[in-house]
């Protein structure tokens, strides 16, 4: 018996490893291609709206994706999706590293999405299935600290690696990464988890949620063009139409019950989305602030925004230790007033701004999202049954990926009202400096909003 135990508690502790591992690969990527940005967008020659579908394409993708691939996980298997995802986004790493063209990239950066899309929908859901509800909030700041130490290494090692090597080796890396955890996960991880199977997958359902995720998300981003407002209207049709479709299936991809009968998980879902919509393009727009309006080179970038994702390091495993013995809603409310705070900080960026308030800006955003993230996830994944945690997680990272895309449609927006389809530069400094203002105030405002949703949510416990 006590043998037994032993073998549970060693595979409990490789499978929050491996887990973390996965956890911090993809947010590394993400960062080091924030301070990539400005090379990328040189060598291929891309102004600034199509520099931002470098990472707008890839949200859009992620966000189609999410939900499908949770529940494809509950039904065939969450460790196989897992294993399947990482096999995706390493192959299609090797092809952006050979991108010669901006289309390539974008494409292959796009059907990389597909593969993170997998690993993000599962990696939380199997880690809620094996760990009890008195462990779960310390196991998932342990995760989400992995998350946000990727994104510490990736302004730093990716600004040393694009200063040294150039950008391509930023996709290079990833691929020995990759290789290590599906190694891992194939012959070493034990068990799978399956609460769903026999049940039938909602194709149609999940290419009616696709559908209205791309057309919604794709139209934000060519606003104010009328063609954007009608790609919203037809997204929204389309949502009316999954609504329907979902409440009359005997197997919805998406259980809609979850938001009509469950006012943590909907509020929580909610508080997600307005957290990340403002704080999500906060990098990109520092990484072209410090390198075009400060001169600074991508490595000193990378060393100055390291330091957001440092304090998320330090203090998530703390903040989702607290919401295993305090009501979440509280910790998390606490974290995205001071997110608010830090935010409206950014508002009084200019040509002047010194790099100690830039740092200082930074961190007290960091803390904000520390204190929000592990216990809003806390909340989310106890506030379903085990048959859904992978639905769950996987709507917990489309309100995430709804959000960043919701953010960066801002920035395309604004950038597109002030500055239009220009390769930035130094000397686009002034209408850059009045885009920044403009976004930031929007952001502030979202975040403010995004209190009461917190609020709301109920009690858990």
């Amino acid at each position: 018996m006590t043998e037994m135990k032993d073998n549970q508690t060693t595979n409990k502790k490789f499978t929050l490893f491996v887990m973390a591992l996965g956890a911090f690969m993809i947010p590394f990527m993400g960062s080091s291609i924030n301070i990539g940005l400005p090379s990328i967008g040189k060598e291929f020659g891309m102004d600034v709206i199509v520099l931002s579908w470098v990472t707008g394409a890839y949200l859009l993708v992620l966000s189609a994706f999410q939900i499908p691939s949770g529940r494809i996980a509950d039904i065939y298997g969450r460790k196989k999706v897992f294993m399947w995802g990482f096999i995706i986004y390493t192959f299609f790493s090797a092809l952006c590293a050979m991108s010669s063209s901006a289309f390539f990239f974008i494409a292959s950066r796009s059907l990389q999405a597909i593969g993170a899309s997998m690993t993000f929908s599962t990696g939380v859901a199997i880690l809620m299935s094996i760990f009890p509800a008195e462990e779960r909030g310390k196991v998932l700041g342990i995760s989400i600290a992995a998350v946000y130490l990727g994104q510490s290494c990736g302004p730093f090692l990716g600004g040393l690696l694009i200063h040294y090597f150039g950008w391509r080796t930023i996709f290079l890396i990833n691929i020995p990464l990759g290789l290590l955890i599906i190694y891992f996960t194939l012959w070493k991880l034990k068990g799978e988890w399956t609460e769903a199977r026999g049940e039938k997958f909602d194709l149609i359902g999940s290419i009616l949620y696709s559908f209205t995720i791309v057309t919604v998300m794709y139209g934000f981003s060519l606003l104010p063009r009328m063609w954007g407002v009608f790609s919203i209207l037809l997204g929204l049709t389309g949502a009316w139409a999954f609504v329907k479709w979902e409440t009359q299936s005997e197997s919805p991809v998406l259980d809609i019950g979850f938001f009509r009968n469950n006012k943590v998980f909907a509020f929580s879902s909610i508080a997600t989305m307005i957290n990340f919509s403002a704080t999500f393009a906060v990098g990109f727009l520092l990484s072209l602030y410090l390198q075009l309006v400060k001169g600074l080179s991508p490595h000193t970038a990378g060393m100055i925004m390291i330091s957001q994702p440092i304090v998320q390091t330090c203090f998530s495993p703390f903040a989702g230790r607290m919401s295993d013995r305090i009501e979440p809603r509280i910790v998390a409310s606490i974290g995205m007033a001071l997110t608010a705070v830090g935010l409206s900080l950014f508002i009084f960026l200019d040509e002047e701004t010194t790099i100690l308030f830039v740092v200082v800006s930074l961190i007290l955003v960091g803390f904000g999202l520390a204190l929000f993230s592990s216990p809003n996830t806390n909340a989310v994944m106890s506030s379903i049954g085990k048959k859904h945690y992978g639905v769950a997680s996987g709507t917990l990272g489309t309100m995430r990926i709804t959000g960043n895309m919701f953010s960066m449609g801002i920035v395309m927006l604004i950038f597109s009202l002030w500055i239009g389809r220009v390769q930035i530069t130094a000397s686009h400094s002034p209408l850059f400096i009045k885009s920044l203002k403009s976004i930031f105030i929007i952001f502030t405002v979202l975040c403010l909003t995004g209190i009461f949703a917190s609020l709301h949510r109920g009690r858990v416990r």
